[in-house]
């Protein structure tokens, strides 16, 4: 139990975080928008989430602009995949040990 444990990250313990990574996993990237209507949150708390992500460097952030209109993308990165992965691992291996 307490090996399962120690895969468990805290950087994915809240449902934003989870949802972001979890969309990410599946999408070569996504813009703001799309992730804000995805999730149904506010453009700050989806912010200050995606700001604890890409501190741990498991997401990368790619500003530009489409026009005039500013367009902020988010990718996972290598390390991003590789920690996500383990967690999701140690949940389904904690939830099947019940």
């Amino acid at each position: 139990m307490k090996n399962i444990l120690q895969h468990i990250n805290k950087a994915f313990d809240h449902r934003v975080r989870l949802g972001i990574m979890s969309a990410l996993m599946v999408n070569e990237s996504i813009d703001f928008s799309t992730l804000k209507e995805l999730l149904g949150v506010t453009d700050g708390n989806l912010a200050s989430h995606l700001k604890s992500l890409e501190k741990e460097e498991y997401i990368t952030i790619e500003k530009q602009f489409i026009g005039r209109k500013p367009n902020t993308k988010y990718s996972i990165t290598k390390l991003g995949k590789l920690e996500f992965t383990k967690h999701i691992n140690a949940l389904e291996k904690l939830i099947r040990k019940q």
